[in-house]
């Protein structure tokens, strides 16, 4: 379903991706953990298009991303739940995650709402569906964002740091949340995030990145319990104790 070939990105004269290859089979569950600034944030916004990569290539489903198609290739497979949550706050829960089925993919207001009820309702916050953002708690305006990128019935689910904003009681609701998704849809989903706890029971495989660099992929098992490198396991040293 997603596959990075050489991926280069430069800001300026900086390099903050170093030849990135990775591929994602359909389905799959990848997580990918690391220091803060290791690119892991710029390497899912090329998968999403956010960025175009200086060299390399990228492909979802088989379809090469370039600036010329990356708007509708991205909206045919991808959808992206970010660190903000991005709802637009004089709207209710129900209207933030029927929007874009109205307006993008043109679906009728009684079928779009049809959609997001039971998206929210997946997530746990059906009874929420008429309260402003402002009337819901962090946890929950992040699981109504879940339900807005659940609504679009994309094959391809990126997370980029979903609980990095959210006060830490809440993490544990909106990671439940995802764990419950990557257990019982046949979702492909890519995250990045600093959770340990969730990394191990969500993951298929999990994708250490260091400088720029993939300098490690491992199953969960393996990367925690026999970390395959130095640099992985001084990482975990500094994470998990």
């Amino acid at each position: 379903m997603i596959r990075m070939e050489n991926v280069n990105k430069l800001f300026g004269k900086t390099q903050v991706l170093k030849d990135v290859s990775l591929t994602v089979t359909e389905g799959e569950k990848v997580v990918i953990l690391g220091p803060s600034g290791a690119g892991k944030s710029t390497a899912i916004r090329c998968i999403n298009g956010l960025e175009l990569p200086t060299s390399g290539e990228v492909f979802l489903d088989g379809e090469q991303l370039t600036a010329r198609n990356r708007t509708q290739l991205v909206r045919r497979h991808c959808a992206m739940v970010f660190q903000q949550f991005n709802l637009y706050p004089h709207m209710t829960a129900l209207k933030n995650v029927t929007l874009a089925l109205t307006k993008l993919q043109h679906m009728s207001k009684a079928a779009a709402a049809e959609v997001a009820y039971s998206c929210l309702e997946t997530v746990g916050l059906a009874d929420k569906a008429k309260s402003l953002p402002s009337q819901l708690s962090g946890g929950q305006q992040q699981r109504v964002a879940i339900a807005r990128a659940l609504a679009t019935q994309r094959k391809i689910l990126l997370f980029d740091e979903p609980t990095s904003a959210l006060d830490p009681e809440t993490v544990g609701e909106v990671l439940g949340v995802m764990l419950r998704l990557s257990h019982e849809h046949g979702i492909t989903m890519v995250i990045v995030t600093h959770e340990m706890g969730f990394a191990k029971q969500a993951a298929d495989r999990i994708v250490f990145m260091d400088g720029g660099e993939i300098t490690a992929v491992a199953a969960p098992d393996d990367f925690f319990n026999n970390p395959p490198s130095e640099r992985v396991q001084q990482f975990l040293s500094k994470v998990l104790y």
